[in-house]
């Protein structure tokens, strides 16, 4: 029950990783003119993405001091999630006891 509980949240982590890289190409994308944001469906899939990742960005860009044009949260909550796949359900998925708890 717990690996696959695990397992479950490993891949919903994964996603939200894959999210926010491709946020971060996107926002580019439409920082250079290269997508219009007035197109409805760019609009729609950047709208969602927002709505997705603001509210773990947010706290992260409160703590992190400015780099003037460069956002850094997104990197920050990708370790973050890297270190929870990493040190805390992977253990868990093989039936290991979290040794540094």
């Amino acid at each position: 029950m717990i690996r696959a509980l695990a397992e479950v949240l490993d891949i919903l982590l994964s996603l939200f990783m894959w999210l926010l890289i491709i946020q971060a190409i996107m926002s580019w994308l439409l920082a250079f003119n290269v997508l219009n944001p007035r197109n409805q469906v760019v609009g729609m899939i950047w709208q969602f993405m927002l709505r997705a990742t603001e509210p773990l960005l947010r706290p992260i860009r409160r703590i992190l001091p400015n780099f003037g044009g460069i956002d850094l949260a997104p990197l920050v909550l990708i370790l973050i999630i890297y270190f929870i796949r990493r040190a805390v359900l992977l253990p868990l998925a093989y039936g290991q006891p979290l040794s540094w708890l």
